[in-house]
């Protein structure tokens, strides 16, 4: 299973890349695994600032719906307009062409709370 080591991770399975004080956020390889295919990503928080831990959208598949939590405080400042067309994009490139959304980031202390690949490993066991 793919896991890339330049990321952070949160033990709801979304994956962070942080350049500077922007975050691009994701779900993991596992995430979309578990969820199966993808049929549809919403997020209705584009322009808000919100709280870590606060839901900024769902992504559906063909067997449940799930909610996507916010990895770090900050505003959402972009959505991967491409999966609304293609959201299975994130079943076949989720570290890639499958991020989500762009933050700037409000807090950078909270980054240290997110996990290294190695501890998201441990996580789900890989």
């Amino acid at each position: 299973m793919s896991i890339p080591a330049n990321l952070k991770y949160t033990k709801d399975h979304e994956w962070v890349s942080i350049e500077g004080d922007v975050a691009t956020v994701g779900i993991t390889h596992f995430a979309q695994k578990e969820l199966g295919d993808i049929v549809y990503v919403e997020v209705e928080t584009l322009d808000q600032t919100l709280s870590k831990d606060e839901v900024f959208g769902t992504v559906e598949a063909v067997k449940t719906v799930s909610d996507l939590f916010l990895p770090l405080t900050g505003e959402i400042i972009a959505f991967n307009e491409d999966l609304e067309s293609a959201p299975e994009t994130v079943n076949s490139d989720p570290y890639g062409a499958g991020w989500m959304i762009k933050i700037k980031i409000a807090d950078a202390s909270e980054i240290e709370s997110l996990l290294s690949d190695e501890a998201y490993k441990e996580l789900i066991g890989a």
